[in-house]
């Protein structure tokens, strides 16, 4: 006990300390004294030019009509020293024509030789490169964008953002061209984006967009935006962008694309039924049509996932399920408009013990997938956008019958309308039924929530929902947080119910049957310590109920996490744990724990280096007690990177236990080897082994891209059990082709 409340004391007096550094002026480098505030600073302005020339995207911006547009600069941190300016200077210039709207920037660099770039795929992971961004708010209005970053090698990633960047849509993609050129000065972006790839209002002739733009020097760990923003703050914060002005007599077109695929399958294994071995073809489509300016249709019919990344595998040692995320891009798109549950906003809100790994009210992870292996999909619409005032999604997918399951048909509404400016309440229901059974057999689920944001720095998250089917009456669940995050202190406090008979049949709810209450406390100063961005020490604690009220689990935990300014970060944290079981635990098939109070702590030491080096990783040591028992585990990774074409990572995760009188290991072992040949053509191999279950999941797969948007893949997918007895339990060779058709 005595060791605890010293853990405890440290803590709080690291927070006391903060004080002092703070009144000090503390919060920033001495060299960023007297930078601009980026909550009061005025929002800037640039203009895009029309030009009649062609442009060559050669990524030089040689042509005189760049020349003839007005730079925008004067880029501002966001970190390491919130609003000093930018450490090297950035050149944007914008043009448009009757086809493309044209951006263009200069990244000077006086270290040319030290720009980081991890990948030329498309989608590649920002975080560790260098990157040029593009946020657009095509309607003005403040919430909504399209995203791009472009690395010094030409790859791009795009998306949508949404409530202005609490949610952000990663699966969306949009016809870009993009070039780019390094020199010894600096590097060049040179990009065209078609007006058909864009949404916005063409009955205006005279069209005034939110904009901002953003540099990442990796070397430095330094992000730095065109207009102002705060450290926790990301591109697609729109409620602080610039303005765009001068875009005149230009239309988005028609916005009718279709996207036809074809494949070819070959099926093996002991666990692939007879009828469904051997040589399998198959072709389909997917529509998607611009119904208004901000009301988007898409349709898909006998929907394919062939290409898709196997999920990894995870060891769960609690008495809870296993989520697993979504991974498939016809749900990922447009996902954000349908989020339910206990969310994570992208903004800087208030640390939370739960996510929507907990509670969602809509997984779309239960359509089409039956113990993570494929149901046919035989068709599905989706209408997403805005009516009014008010956020619409529509979803409507058919499967059909799988290994003696009924044919299902899954309906999704969702609606949302904004309030007090950044703020939102909403409503959504859900139907799962069957389609090909006797009896109605159906699961419903019905819910309103609102996100309210106040005061710049509180935020309010409540919902509560209900579900009904055909076998259980109603439950319900219901949610209420409230928290505050400014730039030095965070704290939040929740409380949560879930019903003993909760179960949303198209939604995820890892436990039901109690009552959560949760606090946190905690502060993420900037001080004058030699090579750290930030610190970050916090408490706090979970307490939770069955419905009766008797207690079931309490945690304590008190953490300090530090950032450095390379973009590393270490954490320690120590958490004390009670657990009531009021039936067996069984933690694998020969261990099971029995009915009790159980008491016992953990202690854990993780970090994780800047993934912007060559070589880097991460490490986490934790271990303590574990129902009665003892648990230690540790989780390595390593990633080399060759260079930007080529990369290996490995991976391993050892659980070591020792619950009633018996020893054993619970073991993951992944690799992974990424090679792009250009910005076209990728291949990926990944190999995962599961110790507990004794097997070894295979996936490779070769990506080419053809033509914008179209693809080819080649994927070899196997799951081999090495327990000695076994073989080759599922094999799977795929080959498909994509075309996208514009109109």
């Amino acid at each position: 006990m005595a060791s605890k409340l010293g853990i405890l004391r440290s803590v709080f007096a690291i927070l006391l300390l903060t004080e002092p550094l703070l009144a000090q002026g503390a919060v920033v480098p001495d060299t960023a004294r007297g930078a601009i505030d980026p909550e009061t600073a005025p929002r800037p302005e640039g203009f895009a030019v029309r030009t009649s020339a062609a442009i060559e995207l050669d990524g030089r911006l040689d042509e005189a009509a760049w020349a003839g547009a007005p730079p925008i600069t004067d880029f501002i941190q966001s970190q390491p020293n919130t609003g000093y300016p930018a450490t090297e200077l950035t050149e944007v210039r914008v043009l448009f024509d009757a086809k493309n709207l044209y951006v263009g920037a200069v990244c000077h660099e006086s270290e040319p030789d030290h720009l980081t770039v991890t990948s030329l795929e498309r989608d590649y992971q920002t975080l560790d490169s260098d990157v040029f961004g593009v946020a657009l708010d095509t309607f003005f209005d403040r919430r909504n964008a399209f995203l791009f970053w472009i690395n010094p090698r030409g790859a791009i990633r795009d998306a949508q953002a949404f409530d202005d960047s609490r949610t952000r849509d990663d699966a969306w993609d949009g016809v870009v061209a993009v070039s780019t050129s390094v020199a010894d000065s600096g590097w060049t972006v040179e990009m065209a984006i078609p007006w058909t790839t864009l949404r916005f209002r063409p009955t205006q002739s005279q069209q005034t967009w939110g904009v901002n733009f953003q540099r990442r020097i990796r070397r430095n760990n330094e992000d730095t935006y065109w207009a102002p923003l705060e450290r926790r703050e990301y591109l697609h914060k729109m409620s602080r962008g610039g303005t765009l002005r001068g875009l005149e007599g230009v239309r988005p077109g028609r916005n009718l694309t279709v996207k036809p695929y074809v494949r070819a399958l070959r099926a093996a294994g002991d666990d692939i039924v007879e009828e469904e071995r051997g040589n399998d073809y198959d072709a389909g489509l997917d529509l998607k049509y611009g119904i208004t300016s901000r009301m988007t249709l898409d349709l898909t019919y006998r929907t394919d996932f062939s290409q898709v990344e196997v999920d990894q595998e995870q060891v769960n040692l609690t008495r809870f399920q296993t989520f697993f995320p979504e991974t498939r891009d016809f749900f990922l798109e447009n996902s954000g408009m349908f989020t339910f549950g206990d969310v994570r906003g992208l903004s800087g809100e208030p640390r939370t013990s739960v996510s929507l790994r907990d509670f969602t009210l809509f997984h779309s992870r239960q359509i089409g997938l039956r113990n993570r292996s494929p149901v046919p999909i035989v068709a599905g619409g989706r209408l997403t956008g805005h009516v009014g005032e008010f956020q619409l999604g529509l979803l409507n997918v058919q499967t059909g019958s799988f290994e003696g399951d009924p044919a299902e048909n899954f309906s999704v509404v969702r609606l949302r309308r904004r309030v007090l400016g950044n703020s939102d309440i909403g409503f959504m229901f859900g139907n799962r039924q069957a389609t090909d059974s006797g009896p109605a057999q159906y699961n419903r689920s019905f819910g309103v929530d609102a996100n309210i944001k106040l005061l710049n720095n509180m935020f309010v998250n409540t919902y509560f929902a209900l579900s009904r089917s055909s076998s259980a009456d109603n439950d319900e669940a219901a949610r209420f947080s409230v928290g505050w995050r400014d730039r030095v202190w965070d704290a939040s406090a929740m409380v949560r119910h879930f019903g003993e008979a909760f179960e949303p049949g198209i939604g995820f709810v890892r436990r039901v049957g109690m009552r959560h209450y949760y606090a946190t406390f905690g502060a993420h100063p900037q001080p004058r310590i030699p090579h750290v961005l930030s610190i970050n020490p916090y408490v706090e604690g979970d307490y939770i109920t069955n419905l009766n009220g008797t207690l079931e689990t309490r945690t304590g935990e008190v953490g300090l996490g530090t950032t450095f300014l390379d973009g590393g970060r270490l954490t320690l944290a120590y958490t004390n744990l009670f657990e009531r079981l009021d039936e067996p635990f069984p933690v694998q098939s020969s261990v099971v724990v029995p009915v009790g109070d159980y008491s016992f702590g953990e202690g854990s030491v993780s970090y994780q280096s800047s993934g912007g080096r060559d070589i880097s990783g991460g490490l986490r040591v934790s271990g303590g007690g574990y129902y009665g028992g003892t648990r230690s585990t540790v989780a390595a990774d390593a990633l080399w990177r060759v260079n930007y074409h080529l990369s290996f990572e490995l991976s391993a995760t050892h659980n070591a236990l020792s619950v009633q009188d018996t020893s054993f290991t619970a073991d993951l072992y992944s690799a992974r080897i990424k090679y792009s040949y250009s910005t076209k053509l990728y291949f990926r191999a990944y190999v995962q082994y599961n110790a507990a279950t004794e097997q070894v999941i295979t996936n490779l797969r070769l990506n080419f891209i053809h033509a914008p948007l179209s693809d080819f893949f080649l994927v070899y997918t196997e799951r081999r059990d090495v327990s000695g007895g076994g073989g080759v339990l599922e094999r799977f060779v795929t080959a498909k082709l994509t075309k996208l058709l514009a109109f």
